[in-house]
């Protein structure tokens, strides 16, 4: 054989062996990683804003679907992503909700969701870590960091995630009532997983 092919022929199998290693390691990588749907009827968001008139506004949104990734044998995410239901907002008043449907708040009709990818897990200690992520709200995309403190097992994990978001940079118009509500919303997120 040619000096020219036996070059080329094991620059084939340096390559060949390289990408088996390569997906040798992929498979090596995801196994062991644990695909799990959210229980959507046992999660739950419930918000809280400031107003100079009541002291807070407090209200709940269902978490209508999501999923996760972790470990086998962890409780920690490897990554999470979930879809509320802004249609359904209640804070207990009636006429304040239809308000905050419109399109000077939430505006229901156009963005009838709210969504969060994660983008990030940090780990910690003690149940506790940070997951960064996209949250996507009236239309408007804005990166958002969640504090999580885990409770349970491996097996029945349950997670309490918080978020502060500032509601003006999810594009809400300013109306005549903008000073009496206050700019920092406290969203906390209550999850199951199946």
């Amino acid at each position: 054989m040619p000096a020219a092919s036996k070059a080329l022929a094991g620059l084939i199998c340096a390559i060949l062996l390289a990408f088996g290693l390569c997906a040798s390691a992929v498979r090596a990588d995801t196994l062991g990683v644990q695909h799990r749907d959210l229980d959507a009827g046992r999660c739950k968001a419930q918000f809280s804003v400031a107003h100079v008139f009541v002291e807070h506004v407090t209200g709940s949104l269902p978490v209508v679907s999501g999923s996760a990734e972790l470990a086998e044998g962890s409780s920690t995410l490897a990554s999470v992503s979930a879809v509320l239901d802004a249609t359904r907002l209640k804070t207990g008043d009636d006429d304040r909700d239809g308000v905050l449907a419109t399109p000077d708040w939430f505006d229901t009709k156009r963005y009838p969701t709210w969504t969060f990818v994660s983008t990030f897990v940090t780990p910690g200690s003690n149940g506790r870590f940070g997951v960064e992520g996209l949250l996507t709200l009236h239309g408007v995309a804005q990166p958002v960091h969640l504090d999580v403190v885990t409770s349970g097992d491996a097996a029945h994990p349950v997670y309490q995630a918080t978020v502060h978001i500032d509601r003006h940079a999810y594009g809400m118009k300013v109306t005549r009532l903008d000073p009496a509500v206050g700019n920092d919303v406290t969203v906390t997120l209550l999850v199951h997983l199946k």
